[in-house]
């Protein structure tokens, strides 16, 4: 027989004391827990509230920027030159149309569509929000419009959009003045956020792309406003709750006198070259007009890549503002400051006089340096010399100065250098020296170097621009301004002249040469060109060599091709009395100065200076001169 199990006896009194042990450990497990949730609650309703509140309101309330409006351009004297246009697109909210390419077939029953339009929209569907407009058509006219619109109804989900783009009433006539405005690309977005300014840009989709566009950028472009929109988890508008308006552009007034730059652009008739007319008492630019030119609304747009070669890949180089980046020989029109340095270093006096039998040779040399008149012209002194453009007297002048005297004094005229005009499409030009053969060539500099630099030739080139602002310089007797276009901003109602840059003058150690170079500018005028004006006029004439003719060859402009043919170049002013317009005048080979550039001048000076009287004959006396 089995034993027995004995009975344990339990210990009540422990087993209570394990249980009140455990159950302590339990709620102290549980207040502990408890403290944790509410000090959590507390953080996220209390401390945290304002940061979760803005984090809820960004899934609720999506800000909408608001593109401002592009101050408008004007000239000198209140006549519109860029200005806002409205425009329409066809926009389409595809989760509104059950079959898009389908509809789109109905549609372009009424309104032109290109199938390439249609294959692009129905690729570009697969990577757009379905709630989201997209456009299906730009620049819709008013007929396509109306007819839309009475089309509607049969057409859900599709509705059209208005805007406003830029537009230039003037066509070519301004474009390398103006610029235009463009899409904004990756470039364009890449400076804005290196200068911080990205983010007024938001809602903007153009940008200024050259010329006083992009230059004056910051002034005309605005300060967006925005939309706050209350949006569900899709991302779909339920209402707006707050609108802010945008802040549009500062509309701006330039120097540009618009009258005088049509007739620029007419006198220059579709020819290759520039014209560029400076008032020289301020340095501001009243007509700058380089032909041919182009229609920048092409480029607002967005002009087709056909189009874009054909202007890109163009012989005549339209896309080139010759005024400023075109870089020419400037020939004899250079010869007045070569005098005034002579008179300066006194190389020269008022009174010496140089024998020209037609040519002059370097002491020892036998090549000879041809005058442009093969004859000669005899005994000459400085005034002769200038009104005759006689090359061997500079040629003379030159040799005795040399190259670094030239190059030093040229330079405080502007040559050489950008003149600081407020557009970024700007050439140097080059005045050449000693140190700047050796970098660019490693050769030595030559005497020959210097006797074709004496006459505005070589290696020299400067821009019209150039050539008028040391005009002015000369016109006003070493004073000198910087080149400018912008005049006045608006402000609200009130314009505001925006301040003259002034620089130091050029200083003379004898004064009175000032008078004698600007007493023979006055009389090669009145000699020739001018002789019949109601004005009293000053001028310089000159023709640059495209290329070099040998010493024993004439130059035959009918028997080379045209691109060949010599540059014809003028510089004038008026009245000679007290200055206020300077021109310069450079017709790509058109051959003699005075009988290509001179009849331009006379009759843009006439338009300037007797625009309340009839226009006079521009025809004049023929120039006796090959400058």
């Amino acid at each position: 027989m089995a034993p027995r199990k004995r009975m344990a006896m339990h210990d009540h009194a422990a087993e209570a004391s394990l249980f009140k042990r455990r159950a302590i450990f339990t709620f102290a497990c549980v207040v502990v827990l408890l403290s944790i949730l509410l000090g959590n609650l507390y953080h996220l309703q209390v401390l945290s509230y304002k940061d979760y509140e803005t984090r809820s309101n960004d899934n609720r309330i999506r800000v909408v920027p608001v593109a401002p409006s592009r101050g408008l351009i004007y000239d000198r004297h209140g006549q519109l030159l860029a200005e806002n246009q409205p425009f329409y697109s066809l926009e389409l909210i595809p989760e509104k149309v059950k079959d898009v390419p389908a509809t789109l077939d109905e549609l372009a029953k009424v309104v032109e569509l290109s199938k390439d339009d249609r294959e692009s929209l129905v690729a570009s569907l697969k990577y757009h929000r379905r709630f989201k407009p997209i456009t299906v058509k730009n620049r819709l006219s008013e007929e396509e419009v109306a007819i839309f619109s009475v089309n509607q109804h049969r057409f859900p989900g599709f509705s059209i959009d208005a805007g406003l783009k830029r537009h230039y009433p003037y066509d070519g006539l301004l474009t390398h003045v103006l610029g235009y405005v463009g899409r904004i690309n990756n470039r364009d977005q890449a400076a804005l956020q290196r200068n911080g300014q990205w983010q007024n840009y938001a809602a903007t989709k153009d940008i200024g792309k050259q010329g006083i566009e992009k230059f004056y950028e910051s002034l005309l472009h605005g300060m967006p406003g925005h939309l706050e929109e209350e949006v569900n988890n899709r991302g779909r508008t339920i209402r707006t709750l707050k609108s802010v308006a945008p802040e549009p552009g500062q509309d701006i007034y330039l120097t540009l006198d618009l009258q005088l730059q049509k007739k620029a652009m007419e006198l220059l008739a579709g020819r290759r070259g520039s014209i560029v007319a400076i008032d020289p008492r301020d340095g501001g630019i009243l007509a700058m007009v380089s032909s041919p030119s182009y229609d920048p609304n092409q480029f607002v747009h967005g002009i087709s890549s056909k189009a874009y070669s054909d202007l890109l890949n163009a012989r005549s180089r339209p896309l080139i503002n010759r005024a400023t980046q075109g870089q020419y020989a400037p020939a004899s029109t250079v010869k007045p400051h070569m005098a005034l340095l002579g008179l300066e270093e006194k190389v020269v006096t008022p009174k010496t006089r140089v024998w020209d039998p037609g040519f002059w040779q370097i002491p020892g040399v036998e090549r000879k340096y041809r005058d442009w008149k093969r004859w000669g012209h005899g005994w000459v002194d400085v005034n002769g010399a200038l009104v005759h453009s006689c090359d061997t007297y500079f040629y003379d002048m030159a040799y005795k100065t040399g190259i670094d005297k030239i190059s030093n004094f040229m330079q405080q005229f502007g040559f050489g250098e950008r003149t600081g005009v407020d557009i970024f499409e700007e050439s140097a030009g080059n005045m050449p020296s000693k140190d700047w053969k050796r970098l660019k060539y490693n050769q030595p500099w030559y005497i020959g170097d210097t006797i074709s630099v004496g006459i505005g030739q070589g290696y020299w080139t400067t821009t019209p621009l150039q050539l008028a602002n040391a005009t002015a310089i000369m016109a006003n007797k070493g004073e000198r301004f910087v080149p400018h276009l912008l005049k006045s901003i608006k402000n609200d109602t009130v314009k505001v002249d925006t301040p003259v840059d002034k620089m130091a003058p050029v200083v003379l150690k004898s004064p009175h040469n000032w008078q004698i170079i600007n007493e023979a500018m006055r009389d090669t005028a009145h000699k020739s060109r001018f002789v019949d004006a109601g004005y009293t006029a000053a001028m310089k004439t000159g023709t640059a060599q495209v290329f070099s003719v040998a010493e024993d060859e004439k130059y035959d402009a009918e028997n080379i091709d045209e691109h060949l043919r010599d540059n014809a170049l003028i510089v004038a002013y008026a009245p000679y009395e007290a200055p206020r317009i300077v021109l310069a005048v450079v017709l790509e080979n058109a051959g003699w100065g005075g009988a290509n550039a001179g009849p331009v001048a006379r009759a843009l000076l006439d338009e300037y200076m007797l625009r309340d009287n009839l226009p006079l004959e521009t025809a004049g006396s023929p120039h006796n001169e090959r400058p």
